[in-house]
């Protein structure tokens, strides 16, 4: 064998920063590669390198903090080794990353910095010399004196090394062709980096520029190893031949190609100073820092097969990961915050202000902590969306975390770190995600979390949103506290009924109620139209929906609070003419092919734009009317009234319908009325038996209780839907006096409220809902509690300006406002007022 003809490295070489492992001339180690640094080496020249200089890189070992890259040239080793990339393999997880394959040529020393970004690129001198191999096999040169005694020393070791191994090992075999076929002078670089050593070790051979100097460095760390093979053999009472051996000796070799001995010990106490660097730059507070530093230490105790490893592993890199002081600066621009939230949703008012609100205290005092907001409303009006909203306004990260059916207290609190697979909650893992610890969390369906033998999570959200606890939440997980009060909670629910009390008290409720019908149609051609067109690959220049037709499908296609189902009918529109355009432009023949009559019919008569959506093409794409009958059309017999309703998703109107017949004087109920709308029903009855003779209703039926010798049917329509509530009490009364009286209700009029056996009328909740569903059923006058008044100034001024009202506080002025001219047969009855606000 011989080695010839001398090659030179470039002058200028690009360095790859390691902080764990060293390479040496003749070794082949594989580094993982994540720094920007090192990530824009591998993007810029070795993955579009096409030459063989390309991929020849320096590798220089990095004693800097991992987690801070200096830029002055003096923090960098001044000894490297130029290699090849013979393998680059990039990976996504757990984060972007490269792993490289290096096999190590010769030693250089870096001259100068030419530039430091993307990647640093350095002046380098090459300092051994590197001989290409020609294949004979001779001797490279003698060496005489020190150096000869020396380097004969350091190859009878090597010797002596491998008749201790078994030479079946397929390592072993490879090392002893390797120690036939090398110079002896390459010998104490590859042995060093085959044998057991540190990365301390291995710099002061990769320090060590003289051959002689080489040899001296490397020669006590071979007789080391050959003196802990014999003491472990004398251990264990096993001789040279030994199967047992073979153990001693790294199996996975392809991996790192000229290695006895794998350096897992060593790169494990690379790994934990990373982490402890990390734990201690984390600046997490004292408490935490105390925990992480007791785990480290039971962590470098470990032996890396226990279980328990992995987990507290992956406790420390949680904890270094989550951002106990990181925090993103506000947008603190009021009037660009006002402009950003009218842009992005129209109406809400409330919610607005309060947002500006907040804006303006945290301007004026910046320690101000994260309220607890609660947006109650029903589905569709835009509650997870102005959630987003906000986010975007105060310049913030925003997570959602998604309650509906969660039924584990582990969801929130995490699970204690005893149990295999244990995580932390989701209030953690989100802080985690975002990055930061003052984002917007927006807690969805917080009115529809489970209960199970797991726990109850709403209880797990008391500590989480209680403003003056969250400071030091405890996860089960971490075990030590993480504070809270900077996070701005929102959370949404369709009603406050099944949130428990004690978790709604910790929580500012704000109602976002159900769309008016202008409002309606301002969203849509706003939002909505918009939307859809780029969602069907249309433009305003092909179709064209003016108002009427938009106020068309709300008030007769749709009939709900929010706008889900006004945007699903405007979609539906979009694709009848994404239809119509797509046959416009190409005519298609049976056979599949484009005729020269169709390419000319279209050139011809090329079809009309925009398309204009008019009441009769709505029909033809929507079809029939679905809300098509009118109020009056009800209320053309005696023993009808018109009531409203509160449900979860928004106001409704509600009919109730009385009938008699012959018999015993019995009340039927039906309609799926729950326990407190029966007993409305026998208040009602009740009191107008007491008051027959007083309001007339005895001439009737010919004697003094209007139930004698007759049954009374009330029936509330739509009896699949379960219907309870105190508010139905007043329209019982004046559906009942309308059969008793043979008088008809006013088909205009809507009524709401509670009575009490005495004839007064009590207040009732969900006021705005209830006026906004008689508003949209074409109602002109609305019969409401005296003491609901304050509730009409939530009302918009267009609806205000549409109705009338009457507020009542007595049945008897619910009669009196309930019927054309008054109810008859009483003189201390009193002509309610109509007052249009």
């Amino acid at each position: 064998m011989s080695y010839s003809g001398g090659m030179e490295i470039p002058s200028r070489l690009p360095l790859l920063l390691t902080h764990e492992g060293v390479l040496l001339p003749g070794s082949t180690v594989r580094f993982s590669v994540d720094s920007p640094r090192n990530m824009n080496l591998v993007k810029h020249r070795l993955l579009k390198g096409t030459s063989l200089k390309s991929t020849i890189i320096g590798v220089i070992p990095d004693t800097r903090d991992p987690e801070h890259e200096i830029d002055d040239l003096p923090s960098l080793h001044k000894i490297g080794t130029a290699g090849i990339a013979v393998q680059v393999v990039g990976s996504n997880w757990p984060k972007p990353h490269y792993t490289l394959l290096i096999t190590g040529l010769c030693r250089f020393s870096v001259s100068s910095v030419q530039k430091e970004r993307p990647f640093v690129l350095a002046e380098v001198e090459q300092l051994d010399k590197l001989e290409q191999y020609t294949g004979s096999a001779s001797e490279s040169g003698t060496e005489d004196g020190e150096l000869g005694e020396l380097s004969q020393k350091f190859y009878q070791a090597a010797i002596q090394l491998l008749g201790m191994l078994d030479m079946s090992v397929p390592v072993v075999a490879k090392f002893r062709r390797l120690l036939d076929s090398l110079p002896k002078e390459t010998l104490p670089d590859v042995v060093a980096s085959m044998i057991r050593t540190s990365n301390k070790e291995k710099l002061q051979v990769l320090d060590a520029v003289s051959l002689e100097e080489r040899f001296k460095m490397a020669l006590p760390m071979l007789t080391r190893q050959i003196e802990g093979l014999k003491l472990l053999q004398k251990t264990r009472k096993v001789g040279p031949d030994n199967e047992k051996k073979a153990p001693l000796i790294h199996k996975g070799f392809p991996s790192r190609q000229f290695r006895l001995d794998e350096e897992d010990e060593d790169e494990d106490g690379d790994d934990t100073t990373v982490l402890e660097k990390k734990i201690h730059g984390a600046n997490m507070p004292e408490a935490a820092l105390k925990v992480c530093v007791k785990e480290l230490k039971r962590l470098k105790k470990m032996p890396q097969s226990m279980p328990e490893y992995a987990l507290t592993r992956n406790y420390l890199d949680l904890m270094v990961e989550l951002p106990w002081n990181n925090s993103s600066k506000d947008c603190l621009d009021i009037r660009a915050a006002r402009t950003q939230l009218d842009n992005d949703h129209y109406a809400m008012d409330k919610l607005k202000r309060r947002v500006l609100e907040y804006l303006a205290v945290r301007q004026l005092k910046t320690s101000l902590k994260g309220p607890i907001l609660c947006f109650v409303g029903p589905p569709g009006v835009g509650k997870t969306s102005v959630g987003r909203s906000v986010a975007r306004t105060l310049g913030r990260e925003f997570h959602r975390i998604a309650l509906g059916g969660v039924c584990d207290q582990s969801d929130i609190r995490g699970h204690r770190r005893t149990y295999v697979g244990s995580m932390p909650g989701r209030i953690i893992n989100g802080l985690k995600t975002v990055g930061v610890n003052n984002p917007v969390f927006l807690l969805d369906e917080v009115d529809k979390l489970g209960k199970s033998l797991q726990g109850d999570p709403a209880a797990a959200l008391l500590e989480v949103l209680d403003p003056e606890q969250n400071h030091s939440f405890t996860d089960h997980y971490l075990n030590v506290a993480f504070d809270l009060s900077q996070v701005l909670f929102i959370a949404t629910a369709n009603t406050t009924a099944t949130i428990p009390p004690a978790l709604l008290d910790r929580m500012e409720v704000l109602q976002v109620p159900g769309y008016t019908q202008e409002e309606k149609v301002e969203i849509a051609h706003r939002h909505l139209i918009s939307k859809q067109l780029e969602e069907h690959g249309l433009t305003p220049q092909q179709l064209h929906i003016p108002q009427s037709t938009t106020q068309d499908i709300i008030s007769r296609y749709t009939r709900e609070a929010g706008v889900r189902s006004l945007e699903r009918r405007i979609g539906t529109v979009c694709r009848a003419v994404a239809v119509k355009v797509a046959e416009g432009q190409l005519h298609i023949s049976d056979s599949g092919g484009v005729t020269s009559e169709g390419q000319q019919a279209a050139k011809d008569t090329p079809p009309a734009m925009p398309i204009v959506i008019d009441h009769t093409a709505l029909t033809d794409i929507l079809g029939p009317p679905v809300f098509d009958m009118e109020v009056s059309e009800r209320l053309t017999l005696p023993g009808v009234a018109l009531g409203l309703a509160w449900t979860p998703l928004g106001g409704e109107i509600m009919f109730v319908e009385a009938s008699r017949t012959e018999g015993e004087g019995q009340l039927t109920l039906t309609g799926q009325l729950g326990d407190v709308m029966k007993e409305s029903a026998h208040l009602a009855i009740s009191w107008l038996r007491a008051n027959a003779k007083t309001y007339r209703l005895t001439n009737i039926v010919g004697a003094p209780d209007p139930l004698e010798g007759t049954d009374i049917h009330l029936h509330f329509p739509a009896g699949a839907v379960t219907k309870d509530g105190p508010s139905a009490g007043v329209t019982i009364v004046t559906c009942l006096a309308s059969l008793f009286s043979g008088r008809l209700v006013r088909s205009d009029v809507a009524m709401t409220g509670e009575i009490t056996l005495r004839g007064l009328v009590l207040p009732v909740g969900g006021i705005k809902d209830k006026v906004l569903a008689a508003h949209r059923a074409g109602v002109k006058c609305v019969i409401l509690p005296k003491r609901n008044k304050k509730d009409l100034e939530d009302l918009p001024a267009n609806v205000r300006a549409d109705l009338d009202f009457v507020m009542v506080s007595s049945l008897d002025q619910v009669l009196n406002g309930a019927f054309e001219g008054g109810f008859p047969g009483t003189a201390r009855t009193h002509t309610p007022i109509l007052s249009k606000l």
